[in-house]
């Protein structure tokens, strides 16, 4: 249904491309979903550090701001469409959950959004080992969280292969899970929609 290993692969390609070259997708079907999402938290991922700069000022915090937002609503609207794109894929192939069959706590959609992230973290680790103006001591302590970031993308990894093979194999059942975020509906935010009210008037 999904080869992992191949997730894996592109994310941490992009993450180096995307550092030397224009962000693009240049994946089709299931993987052009995988890549669009990690564009969605390779951007924020860059926002979040401008957000945290004492050197911008507080209109430059508000479109970062507001930049977290909209990103993070895109992000969280692909890994729905990850898992939709799975629920297809287990109608096209006519499975069905065998008696029995359990619900898993994350969906293969939201672990994917974590190896998405992991593969950025590794990355600006990595990054750190390269700064001469730190000392040992600093990098001893990033080799130690690159070797544990590395342990918790294998476990992940493998967790994800074992929840698709359940899935195909009838043994978990597979629901997309809606976000159902609140902060960026006019009609749902309270402040905004009292903020309409009183503009009516």
């Amino acid at each position: 249904m999904i080869d992992v290993n191949d997730v894996l692969q592109l994310h941490e390609s992009a993450v180096v491309r995307w550092h030397q070259q224009p962000v693009e997708n240049t994946y089709e079907g299931c993987l052009g979903l995988v890549c669009q999402q990690h564009i969605f938290n390779f951007e924020l991922w860059h926002q979040e550090d401008i957000a945290r700069s004492p050197n911008v000022s507080a209109e430059q915090i508000a479109e970062v701001k507001r930049a977290i937002d909209r990103l993070n609503q895109l992000r969280n609207d692909h890994i729905e469409r990850l898992d939709d794109w799975i629920t297809a894929e287990v109608e096209r192939q006519g499975i069905e959950p065998q008696d029995g069959a359990r619900l898993n706590t994350e969906t293969p959609g939201s672990a994917i959004d974590r190896l998405s992230i992991m593969a950025l973290r590794l990355f600006h680790y990595e990054e750190q080992l390269q700064r001469e103006e730190v000392d040992e001591a600093h990098r001893q302590r990033v080799r130690e969280r690159i070797a544990l970031c590395r342990e918790q993308r294998r476990d992940l990894s493998q967790s994800l292969r074992e929840l698709l093979e359940d899935i195909v194999a009838g043994r978990r059942i597979h629901k997309t899970y809606r976000q159902m975020k609140m902060y960026n509906d006019p009609s749902l935010n309270p402040y905004l929609y009292q903020q309409q009210k009183l503009a009516a008037k």
